[in-house]
């Protein structure tokens, strides 16, 4: 049975650049979420306080969503 070569260089650079362009776009999903959350939740607001915590609660979706994207391609580089 024959032993596989352990990947090249450019393999992994290759690989690396996927799993961050994955991350980007799971980010630039959450960002939709949060503007979809936040717009939906604004809508059905039944007062000023309600629209408030809706747009705090679509920028803390989008902050976790940067936070994930940010932690993933951290851990790319180590």
């Amino acid at each position: 049975m024959e032993e596989s070569a352990p990947p090249s260089a450019a393999l992994e650079r290759v690989k690396k650049g996927f799993v961050a362009f994955g991350a980007s776009l799971e980010e630039g999903f959450g960002y939709v979420r949060a503007a979809v959350v936040g717009f939906t939740k604004k809508l059905t607001a039944k007062s000023e306080e309600d629209a408030t915590a809706a747009d705090m609660q679509a920028a803390k979706m989008q902050v976790a969503a940067a936070d994930r994207a940010e932690d993933i391609k951290k851990g790319l580089h180590h």
